[in-house]
């Protein structure tokens, strides 16, 4: 577990890291870090689900309270700021919807306020992305992803200072239990040696299909940072090095059931959340639409992707004759 820390501090610019069974458990570790009884949060909407639950239904059971706001606009994070501020949550790229935060600009506000910085960065990867550099104190990432890259292993790690590190591994990660086994860092050692050749893959890849997608008639709009007509595209410039395999699309679908037939007519995306390995995944907003157990304010029409390692024309043919079925 040591070797995979330090390829892994070494890779996000980080003095230290600290490895954890799960993403979830390397988010969790890292805010509770920060924060106690009293302290508030500001955190970008529309993050990873169970950071969504995180902050919205376990955290306000201990009295720390959480702010949601459209993290586009630093200035959101400055305005939502009170006495009691402790951290600034950010997620850049965020999930689904794909907007970014201005990492400088919120790393500025925070230091400014005497709050501390967590950001996942598990979409973009560490090969793309580096917060560190901004002034973000904790970079946290689901190694089940990009690390793994093989859909085999699940895990998570927190980048930062040595003395930050240091006392989340003496108190949230030895008390919380959440230890990567042997084994599971081994595996991720194995997908940090394919890391670049599948990243740089997967981005050429997604360029071509989302550059396919973007012209259709049928599609209402591509959510994807690096498109030339989306608002933040010199910000994704400016704080990345490359694209990933994530986007979403809106569908031109006017009611629940023809999403559903557009989704159901793939034959070549898998229907799943958990992406980053070497096939390609979709993951329908209208799934989740009626379910109880997870609420979501995004629209049914919504529906997120994932390019894996197979040719993106054979990709593209499968979505050509999905969106003919509409």
């Amino acid at each position: 577990m040591t070797i995979l820390e330090k390829k892994m501090a070494a890779l996000e610019g980080a003095e230290h890291a600290v490895a954890f069974s799960s993403g979830m458990g390397a988010v969790s570790a890292a805010v509770l870090s920060v924060v106690r009884a009293g302290d508030h949060i500001v955190c970008t909407s529309h993050p990873y689900s169970w950071t969504n639950k995180l902050m919205k239904r376990f955290l306000p059971r201990f009295g720390v309270e959480v702010t949601m706001v459209d993290g586009t606009d630093a200035a959101n994070y400055k305005n939502a700021i009170k006495p009691n501020t402790k951290l600034l949550y950010l997620e850049s790229p965020n999930s689904f919807t794909f907007e970014l935060q201005d990492l400088a600009a919120v790393t500025a506000i925070a230091k400014a306020h005497n709050c501390r910085t967590i950001i996942d960065n598990s979409f973009a990867s560490p090969l793309h992305q580096n917060p560190i550099k901004f002034g973000v104190d904790l970079v946290v990432h689901s190694c089940t992803k990009y690390i793994g890259g093989h859909s085999d292993v699940m895990g998570g790690v927190v980048c930062g200072s040595r003395d930050l590190i240091n006392s989340i591994f003496n108190n949230e990660f030895m008390t919380l239990g959440a230890v990567m086994s042997p084994h599971d860092a081994w595996l991720f050692i194995r997908g940090l040696r394919t890391l670049p050749v599948r990243m740089e893959r997967v981005a050429a890849s997604t360029r071509k299909v989302v550059e396919y997608l973007e012209q259709h008639p049928k599609v209402e709009k591509v959510l994807f940072p690096f498109l030339p007509s989306n608002p933040q595209h010199e910000l994704a410039h400016k704080q990345m090095s490359n694209n990933s395999g994530q986007f979403s699309i809106l569908l031109k679908a006017n009611t629940l059931a023809k999403a559903d037939l557009f989704c159901d007519s793939l034959k070549h995306f898998l229907m799943a959340a958990s992406w980053g390995g070497h096939e390609s995944l979709m993951f329908p907003i209208s799934a989740v639409y009626a379910s109880e157990n997870m609420k979501i304010d995004l629209p049914f029409n919504l529906v997120r992707f994932y390019i894996g390692l197979e040719d993106p024309e054979y990709l593209i043919q499968d979505l050509k004759q999905a969106l003919a079925a509409l």
